[in-house]
């Protein structure tokens, strides 16, 4: 169901576009329509009752099926982490039919004038007490901002367990990926989300933005746009639970990535391909309507590139390297082994450049 408006700027949702009125306005959306599209844009997220009338049977099911695979008591005693299930909707339909919610997915379709397809599912039985981050370092696309999660409440979240919580307008600011915070992840090993909270305290402090904390009722839903920064508050009575679902979707015709784990100015992009719920298939990135050569993926991960050269010995210029790297020449050191061990993170060329 792709949006038949005309649209100048097709690389920008039309939910967050500058011309939303234009695009999303006029009388083209329904009452209710309208205001999720309205909230999403002015706030990053909007609050909706999730629409499955069986929702209550459904949550009913995941928690019996899925209850005995916690163990809630260690996390009452501060021995683990706040527990969760990735992609349960591949053993658990109950999941997957929250997950693959057709009302759900045409409204995200007709906001984003994008297909949408679900591709990742997070099973929670209590609050996940997670730093307030941005989804765009974990997930993003290319044209960006082209995902979203949608939460919804299987019972009733109070203040005491563990609620969601959001930055209303934090959506509104650029997405900043390793070069505007100077790190580089081919020279640190796997990025964590850790190195970008200075920057996003820093950026609440200075606008002087407030918390929401979302006390659901069980069947409430909550839709939040890729770079709203947001979190889960700290699970205060543990003697109860905070049952919900997280469903992350894609939109068609894009390229999929983890910025956190890519570094462009080195040639480095974790590429992603999602795999879509709804037929089981992963999706290839696309530009355009253009499939991106998997040469070319593949040449951008540097784990790729590396088990390359290690079966490729042979094919190695030694010589052409070492003559564009004096300093190794230098060293004495072999030349494949320097590439394997510093090179290739360091983002350096293969030989000679004319």
């Amino acid at each position: 169901m792709m949006a038949n408006y005309n649209n100048p700027l097709p690389g920008v949702p039309p939910v967050e576009s500058p011309l939303f009125d234009e695009l999303l306005g006029h009388g083209q959306l329904d009452g209710e329509t309208y205001r999720i599209a309205r909230d999403l844009h002015d706030t990053g997220f909007a609050i909706f009752d999730f629409p499955d009338p069986e929702l209550a049977e459904i949550s009913a099911g995941i928690r019996a099926d899925l209850g005995p695979r916690f163990d809630l008591e260690a996390w009452r005693d501060g021995r683990i982490g706040s527990p969760r299930i990735q992609d349960a909707w591949k053993f658990n339909r109950d999941v997957r039919r929250i997950a693959t919610n057709e009302p759900v997915r045409q409204l995200l379709s007709r906001l984003y004038g994008r297909e949408a397809f679900p591709f990742q599912s997070l099973s929670f039985p209590v609050g996940t007490q997670q730093h307030a981050h941005t989804d765009s370092v974990h997930f993003s696309s290319m044209p960006e901002r082209f995902m979203c999660g949608v939460w919804v409440a299987l019972e009733d979240v109070g203040l005491d367990q563990g609620p969601l919580l959001y930055y209303p307008g934090s959506h509104k600011w650029p997405i900043y990926t390793n070069e505007h915070i100077g790190h580089v992840h081919m020279k640190k090993g796997d990025t964590l989300q850790d190195v970008y909270e200075p920057v996003w305290d820093r950026l609440v402090a200075a606008q002087g933005l407030q918390p929401v904390r979302f006390e659901a009722k069980a069947g409430q839903a909550l839709i939040w746009v890729a770079n709203l920064l947001h979190g889960g508050d700290w699970h205060a009575d543990r003697s109860k639970t905070r049952w919900s679902q997280v469903t992350h979707y894609y939109f068609e015709d894009c390229c999929y990535y983890t910025p956190m784990n890519s570094d462009g100015p080195f040639g480095s992009i974790q590429f992603r391909e999602p795999y879509n719920i709804l037929t089981g298939e992963p999706v290839k990135n696309r530009y355009k309507g253009v499939r991106i050569p998997e040469t070319y993926v593949a040449s951008t991960n540097p784990e790729i590139v590396a088990e390359f050269w290690r079966k490729n010995a042979d094919r190695f210029d030694h010589a052409a390297y070492l003559k564009a790297h004096p300093d190794v020449a230098a060293s004495g050191l072999d030349a494949l082994d320097h590439y394997l061990r510093h090179g290739l993170s360091e983002g350096r060329k293969l030989g000679i450049v004319a």
